[in-house]
């Protein structure tokens, strides 16, 4: 009715609401948005204590998120890195891109910090060696189109993109569903496998 696509009035919100350079608090506002005002796909908080879970145990210094949206499982991600770590994050639509870019910069996180690549991911993981300076990823956080997971992570493995014991994290496999990536990764014989359960954000 505004004119205003939601994500933008979601940062809107954030911006009048958030204390800049917080992330947590940024996240928490968000939450308020989407339990109170409106909607979003993000990861939320339920979920997110999954993420920053697997985050602390497994301290990874390169982290890949497939599924920018408007930044909030970013920002998840890299209050959660540890020191000198990196996380690129990959999203195809540009106008999502744009929304997430100031999210992810109000909570405070420069380029060196988090690095935002615009683009389909099957086009951007195998240039990340190259053109962004991936050599392998030690942490991989999945939360795009769900039909694009097998794809992806069979791409991430012809690129050898995924370190020794790198742990791939796939949000919704069960519901909406991504039944092929799942079979796949139960009989593959390279991961082994475990199903977190959750109810779905907000």
């Amino acid at each position: 009715l505004t004119g205003v696509p939601r994500e933008q009035r979601a940062f809107q919100y954030l911006l009048a609401h958030a204390i800049p350079g917080d992330p947590r608090h940024v996240l928490q506002t968000f939450d308020r948005w989407c339990y109170r005002g409106e909607h979003l796909s993000s990861v939320g908080p339920v979920k997110g204590r999954i993420v920053e879970r697997l985050l602390r145990e497994r301290a990874p210094l390169r982290v890949l998120e497939l599924g920018t949206y408007c930044g909030y499982g970013t920002v998840l991600l890299a209050q959660g890195l540890p020191p000198g770590a990196r996380l690129y994050t990959v999203a195809v639509d540009p106008r999502h891109a744009a929304v997430a870019e100031k999210v992810i910069r109000l909570a405070g996180f420069d380029e060196q910090t988090v690095e935002l690549i615009v683009g389909p991911s099957e086009e951007v993981i195998p240039r990340l060696r190259e053109r962004h300076g991936l050599p392998k990823a030690d942490f991989v956080f999945m939360d795009h189109q769900k039909r694009c997971y097998l794809r992806d992570l069979r791409l991430l493995e012809s690129h050898q993109l995924l370190a020794a014991g790198a742990t791939v994290l796939a949000d919704n496999v069960l519901f909406p569903g991504a039944p092929h990536f799942l079979q796949y990764a139960k009989t593959c014989g390279k991961y082994r496998c475990k199903v977190h359960r959750a109810s779905l954000e907000y």
